[in-house]
């Protein structure tokens, strides 16, 4: 499995509904791009100036909600996941 370095999480990003209400189905470029997702896995936490480590402030299994457009999508074994840093992250969904 990836292991995420520093402060960076490993999200696998929840798959939104391609149908509009009315039942169209939505082209691929049209969808809107989800913003939340599974914690797959947590790095060790960042380090401050002062060498101080602080850990990361979700755990794996957690639901969160992350800026729009940040991270960066890989392909791993056939699974696409997200690689976000801590700071992108904006809420734990409960």
């Amino acid at each position: 499995m990836l292991k995420p370095l520093s402060d960076r999480v490993v999200i696998e990003v929840a798959k939104e509904e391609e149908k509009t209400v009315g039942g169209i189905v939505l082209a691929s470029a049209a969808q809107e791009k989800p913003q939340t997702g599974k914690v797959i896995a947590v790095g060790e936490g960042r380090v401050l100036e002062n060498g101080t480590k602080v850990p990361a402030a979700v755990e794996e299994g957690d639901t969160v909600m992350f800026e729009k457009y940040s991270g960066t999508e890989v392909k791993y074994e056939g699974n696409e996941y997200l690689i976000v840093s801590g700071k992108d992250i904006i809420a734990i969904v409960e």
